[in-house]
């Protein structure tokens, strides 16, 4: 904490001259709306019109497509001065500030490329920000790469992002990994809303629509001041699609399938902008069948269901934006056990008499899931709100979630809940955005929220508890010339209440003194202070320097604090430590970028140092051996140590001129974990990433000919995953994992009419093109049972699938 004072101090003053400068005028009333705001796009090379290319005010929620001669008009914007980006697949991204009140054509002539320089950041900044320009490690996924990605689930699709990993457990469930790491310490947000769930467990997922995904922000790190504590490794904002043009409604269907699970999706989306009035609506549903690998064939209950929606309404006018959200997320899956017959390696299941049986081929057939299985359920309704007050900016955000997550485990019972946590959650956030003064830019707000968890199961894991915690912070920026600066501080409070329990001899709760303590009741707060600063300096057009500090803080979850039971999934029992510490940790990070119309490097190194780092370690008997519970399962007590995380991203785009449309892409990355003062078999944090390189060579063209297909690309993808051997191998908490290379591939195009309307998308890859049985070293179906009649431990990721992916645009008059 202390080392990062002398840096908070010179933020601090800086906030009080802020505070300090003269006073501004008193704020006029709400602005009336801007004269339209008019232009045109055109390609620099050819001063061709670009018909389709968007416009959009990423801080007004406000978009438009040009149209056939590249003309395009706002007619309700709010007087301001505002970040505007121009983007049409195939060319750079152009971002500008627009003065709405000028009343000026803006004429914006973009560039064939293929690069990010351009893309616009919402995430963990004072506002709408040119990522280039931002000194936090940053990656976004547009709404194209998306598309040409076949995946299983929200994360899936992310997860081969330089420095992003992912936990698995079969095809459903992924937790991100940023960096080396996971659970508590990756903020989740669903368009800028903090999702609330069970973020302590590792076998669930995250509780968003993978339909609904437009693009993706990834902050690496502790870089984010507006969204609370947690965030140690970073934060990830998953963003739906922008409001429609004035005047529009809009459509679409997607349907995708999968060979290898027989996986089914379909999607409906519904928007709109009729007189201010703004809407968005969108139904998905999922289901999947047993998944199959070269070792295991079918793994048994594997499959999963998942139905979804999502929304809003609400109106856009020249005072800013009041949206109306919800998001509503449902999921059953199966969970896997992986036990199997002794003699000839087939699966085994429990029948409804208790006893085991070998899974014949019809227990694979269809989408049913047996025991055990998990069910959950996510609903949050919402109100999202943009004023536009004077030379002021006013954003609020005010939301409620329920999170209701089930595991059932009896096969005598199918329907009997064994654990089931009813979380509920009231979010807030609120941000003021200051005047620009002298040429800084500056954000104070607070967040925080209200939680309150409790048990409905017949078996207990976590105590019931509360939780309530809130922040302040500050953040701002400004431009010296070609050095963009930016930085803040954030102060955090958290109180965390567990209720006491007790059971009786039927494992039933009774009151205090009339049976075994399961949990002891206790209150624990934390407090404590974030910061960070950096800054991005453009050596010339192409070359970059970015150089970051940030201190960070999480607060022990209840899982960490108070667990005592089976932790289904992870075949452990687990037990919290009341008395543990805040994690605070100490990054520094720093990069190098070059890019030019043919080649683009990108260089980011970091050092992260994290004190009272928390995990769980396995307890020992008395004599040395295995410590189990009654059922059996091994014991783990959590415990803290100091830590130090270290690595980094490497990335060379080539583009060769003059073959334009051929890109070649490379990227590595690494973490080394360590703990200090431990012995061998301790040295090594549990569950790092194995470092990994990939390489991808794409073609695209913006036009085949005189086709009717346009945006047609193809590519052929390569990844390698390197042994990992720096593991935390003490109490059989880890076990190393060998090297493996994937090869995926892919191709897909636009078809469009006669007047260049897109009739349909349609989207064919191929992942995992020569079936190799592998484990991915973050997986935890790699420790389930040992398949005795071949000698292998554990079940093994997904094999060979070939996916389609069909997007059909509707429009309405």
């Amino acid at each position: 904490m202390f080392r990062f004072l002398p840096t908070a101090g010179v933020w601090l003053l800086s906030f009080s001259a802020l505070a300090q400068a003269p006073a501004p005028p008193p704020a006029r009333p709400a602005r009336v709306a801007a004269p339209p705001v008019t232009g045109r796009i055109t390609d620099a090379a050819t001063g061709e019109a670009l018909p389709g290319a968007t416009i959009v005010f990423p801080d007004l929620r406000q978009a438009t497509a040009a149209g056939p001669d590249g003309t395009f008009r706002f007619s309700s914007l709010p007087r301001g001065r505002f970040l505007m980006q121009v983007r049409f697949i195939g060319y750079t991204p152009v971002v500008r500030t627009v003065d709405t009140g000028a009343g000026l054509a803006l004429d914006v002539a973009l560039t064939a490329a293929d690069t990010e320089i351009g893309q616009v950041i919402v995430t963990g900044v004072s506002a709408s920000t040119e990522m280039r320009r931002s000194p936090i490690p940053t990656s976004v996924v547009d709404q194209t790469r998306l598309r040409q990605t076949a995946a299983t689930n929200a994360v899936d699709a992310l997860a081969h992002l330089p420095g992003l990993n992912q936990i698995t457990t079969g095809a459903a469930i992924s937790k991100p990994v940023i960096r080396g790491l996971g659970a508590n310490r990756v903020i989740t947000l669903n368009n800028g809303a903090k999702q609330e769930g069970q973020q302590w467990g590792d076998e669930h997922g995250i509780e968003i629509d993978e339909f609904s995904i437009d693009r993706a922000e990834v902050i690496k790190g502790p870089g984010s001041l507006l969204y609370g504590s947690d965030g140690l490794a970073g934060v990830i904002n998953f963003l739906p699609a922008e409001p429609v043009e004035e005047g529009r409604v809009l459509g679409a269907v997607a349907a995708t399938y999968q060979t290898n699970n027989y996986q089914q999706g379909y999607s409906v989306w519904n928007a709109g902008n009729l007189n201010g009035l703004n809407w968005q609506v969108r139904g998905s549903g999922k289901v999947a069948a047993d998944y199959r690998d070269r070792y295991d064939d079918r793994v048994y209950n594997s499959g999963f269901r998942e139905l979804d929606g999502s929304g809003y309404v609400g109106l856009n006018k020249s005072w800013g934006y009041s949206h109306l959200t919800f998001n509503s997320f449902n999921q059953i899956l199966g969970l896997i056990e992986g036990e199997r017959e002794a003699a000839t390696g087939r699966f085994l299941r429990i029948n409804g008499l208790g006893e085991p049986e070998v899974v014949m081929d019809r227990g694979f057939s269809g989408y049913d899931l047996d025991v055990p299985r998990q069910q959950i359920n996510h609903l949050r309704l919402g109100t999202d709100n943009n004023f536009i007050l004077g030379q002021h900016r006013v954003t609020l955000n005010v939301g409620w979630q329920q999170n209701l997550r089930r595991e059932f485990g009896n096969p005598l019972d199918y329907y009997e809940k064994s654990l089931f946590f009813q979380l509920r959650t009231v979010d807030y956030a609120l941000r003021w955005f200051l005047p620009e003064k002298n040429g800084w830019n500056t954000t104070v707000g607070l967040s925080g929220m209200q939680q309150q968890n409790q048990n409905k199961g017949v078996e207990f894991l976590i105590p019931a508890y509360r939780l309530l915690d809130g922040g302040l912070f500050g953040v701002t920026k400004k431009s010296f010339g070609k050095l963009d600066l930016s930085g803040g501080l954030r102060v955090d409070a958290r109180r965390i209440t567990a209720d006491a329990l007790f059971l009786n001899a039927d494992e039933q709760p009774v009151p205090a003194g009339l049976g075994e303590q399961k949990f002891g009741g206790f209150q624990s707060t934390f407090r404590n202070v974030s910061g960070s600063v950096g800054g991005a300096y453009s050596l010339s057009e192409k070359w970059l320097l970015k150089a970051n500090l940030a201190r960070g803080f999480r607060a022990p979850n209840i899982a960490e604090l108070g667990s005592n039971g089976i932790h289904e999934g992870t075949t452990r029992y687990e037990i919290g430590e009341p008395d543990l510490k805040a994690e605070t940790s100490f990054q520094a990070d720093g990069g190098v970028s070059f890019t030019s119309d043919h080649i683009s490097f990108q260089a980011d190194v970091f050092r992260n140092r994290i004190s009272n780092y928390i995990f769980p370690r396995r307890l020992a008997a008395v004599d040395g051996t295995d410590s189990l519970s009654a059922d059996g399962d091994r014991v783990f007590r959590y415990g803290q140590g100091d830590a130090r995380l270290a690595g980094g991203e490497v990335s060379l785009d080539l583009h060769p001129h003059p073959l334009d449309w051929l890109h070649f892409e490379n990227s590595f990355s690494m973490v080394r974990a360590l703990q200090f003062d431990q012995p061998s078999g301790q040295r090594y944090l549990p569950f790092t990433p194995a470092d990994r390189f990939q390489s991808e060579l794409r073609v695209n063209f913006r036009k085949a000919g005189r086709s009717r297909l346009h945006n047609l690309y193809a590519r052929a993808t390569l990844e390698h995953n390197f042994a990992q051997k720096r593991i935390f191998s003490a109490f059989d908490t880890e076990t190393p994992t060998s090297g493996y290379t994937l090869f995926n591939a892919g191709i897909g195009t636009d078809v469009v009419s006669a007047k260049d309307r897109t009739l349909f998308s349609l989207y064919l890859a191929a992942n995992n093109l020569f079936d190799v049985a592998y484990q991915n070293h973050l997986s935890r179906l790699k420790y389930t049972a040992v398949n005795e009649a071949t000698g292998r431990p554990g079940v093994f990721n997904m094999g060979r699938t070939l996916s389609v992916k069909l997007l059909v645009p509707l429009s309405f008059k």
